[in-house]
């Protein structure tokens, strides 16, 4: 295969990445700490840990885990929002030897219970405010050690605050028991005197358990190798290196770290870079978070569409000082052109997209940095990286025609855990993963993503994409969110139909239907526009359409 994209990368961007540089990611973080010791690494809520603190605090949790006889390879779950037990943890886990299974901490007792008893997870770490969810399960998993904690236990001071706020004021803590629990602090206190014998480690152990967010189904264990989360790190290393030069990082973490996303784009690539993250606990949040913002001198940020949309709609948003921001990245599910035009007209800078899954770690192409304006693309294949457009045969499309987008590079997952009938489905032996995705590649390697296979509506025979018309419906100015599905039609088998949030409260069916009639060709057009207060959306921001279309049925 050609790699005509090679053309398109930015000046200094290698081609090929050498994932032979660390045997495990145990090893690149103890360069890293080597190099960056008295630098910042995380701060929450005013609070920060520098390098060394996360050094010894991350080397006290993981000889935790071995004096409790969690060996080698096991599972430890870690259930919490954004705050600093989460890398002390994360790291902890990893030193240990044990694979990190991030869960999301606002799932039903019915998903824990899942996700812990498919994972085998041993060792849980969880916030307070969840710990009612794991109680109603616990006795059905195979868990033995429970490490509770509160948001404000690693804050000092303003940690009482904090923790009087959240129990007594705002009540988000239910009433729990769970025997045998430990805080977080009793369990440093405790490795702070046993040793951590960090085991053997190299490329084919698994590093991290990334379940898949369940839009599709069921969810599913990612099994990513530490040379899969390596090749990711030295990726995003060689793509961000050049216009990183000459300022020390500093990104804002919104999205939640056990993401995807998060966890790589932006917690682990700032411990290879040394770079630090100010961690958002609550990016709902608007205010609170725009106000936080106006504290850093931050030079990089990552988020969703409806996040930048968020923060875009707020009053006090535009009038941030944005003059050390280089870096603004979008992902976790399309940018839309009319947020994307507005982030550059309030920021000054582009709105960079880039695209993976979480099979992918996750990213798998981006734009590159140099980018002028939104291009509507997510860009060119990663460093080691081949995409190929491939039709329902398996077989190589010519370029320009749609097709699935089929990954192979040294990011793309093992399988999926104790699912090697799932893995079948989406790794060829070839090595390529197929996303599931609808994309179309140009003659420069560029990639656009016209949509998802299952999303895809067929109106009398005609293929609609529900993120074109999503794109044409979010350019009026009336319209805050909005999102697309397929619905029966007697005569055309299905017609798209769209939810819409307003901006505008006096915004009118008639109104949303007049515009996409100047905008889409006929088959194209909604035949049904639906007023909504909210959308249904994943934890990180990504609209469902899987549960509008569940709604629609069940009505």
């Amino acid at each position: 295969m050609e790699r005509i994209w090679l053309k398109s990368y930015p000046p200094g961007v290698p081609a090929d990445i050498d994932i032979q540089q660390f045997r495990s990611l145990v090893e690149l973080f103890e360069k890293s700490i080597r190099e960056y010791r008295d630098r910042p690494a995380f701060t929450c809520m005013g609070k920060t840990i520098d390098f060394a603190e996360l050094d010894r605090r991350s080397r006290d949790f993981g000889a935790w885990l071995q004096a409790k006889g969690v060996r080698k390879g096991a599972r430890v779950a870690i259930m919490m929002p954004n705050c600093l037990q989460y890398p002390i943890a994360m790291f902890g886990t990893l030193r240990a030897g044990c694979v990190v299974v991030n869960v999301n901490p606002l799932y039903t007792a019915r998903e824990l219970e899942h996700q812990v008893n498919d994972s085998g997870a041993e060792a849980i770490v969880i916030l307070e405010n969840f710990a009612s969810v794991l109680e109603q399960v616990r006795s059905r998993t195979p868990l033995k050690h429970v490490v509770i904690t509160s948001l404000g236990e690693m804050l000092g001071l303003k940690g009482l605050i904090v923790n009087l706020v959240v129990r007594r004021v705002k009540k988000m803590v239910p009433a729990y028991d769970v025997p045998g629990a430990v805080s977080f602090k009793q369990a440093l206190a405790e490795g702070a005197s046993a040793k951590l014998a960090t085991p053997p480690l190299g490329h084919e152990d698994v590093a991290f358990l990334q379940y898949t967010g369940g839009t599709t189904g069921i969810s599913k264990g990612a099994m990513l190798l530490h040379r899969n989360v390596i090749a990711a790190l030295l990726q995003y290393k060689s793509w961000l290196g050049p216009a990183m030069a000459g300022e020390r990082p500093v990104i804002i973490t919104a999205l939640p770290l056990y993401h995807i996303f998060s966890l790589t784009v932006n917690c682990l690539n700032m411990m290879v870079v040394g770079g630090e993250n100010i961690l958002i606990t609550n990016p709902r949040d608007i205010p609170t978070f725009v106000k936080e913002l106006a504290k850093h001198r931050y030079t990089m940020i990552s988020g969703v569409n409806t996040l930048f949309n968020a923060l875009l709609n707020h009053p006090d948003f535009a009038k941030l000082d944005f003059s050390h921001l280089k870096i603004a990245v979008g992902g976790g599910m399309a940018v839309q052109k009319a947020v994307a035009d507005r982030w550059k007209q309030v920021t000054g800078s582009t709105l960079i997209e880039g695209y993976g899954l979480t099979e992918t770690a996750p990213a798998a192409t981006a734009n590159p940095l140099d980018l002028a304006e939104y291009s509507g693309s997510i860009g060119v294949p990663m460093p080691s990286t081949d995409v190929e457009i491939r039709d329902d045969n398996d077989r190589t499309l010519p370029l320009g025609e749609a097709g699935e987008i089929c990954i192979r590079g040294p990011q793309v997952m093992a399988g999926y855990w104790q699912q090697p009938e799932e893995t079948e489905k989406v790794l060829g032996r070839d090595g390529f993963l197929h996303t599931g995705d609808i994309g179309i590649m140009d003659a420069k390697g560029f990639i656009r993503i016209v949509d998802r296979k299952k999303d895809m509506i067929i109106v009398s025979g005609f293929k609609v994409f529900p993120n074109e018309i999503e794109q044409v419906v979010a350019m009026h100015p009336g319209v805050l969110e909005c999102a697309v599905v397929g619905v029966p039609d007697p005569h055309s088998g299905e017609v798209p139909k769209v939810y819409v949030v307003k901006k505008d409260p006096q915004l009118t069916e008639q109104d949303v239907l007049e515009h996409c009639r100047r905008e889409l060709t006929g088959y194209k057009r909604p035949k049904y526009v639906e007023f909504r207060s909210e959308l249904p959306k994943t934890n990180v921001g990504k609209i469902l359409r899987r549960a509008l279309r569940e709604d629609r049925k069940a009505a």
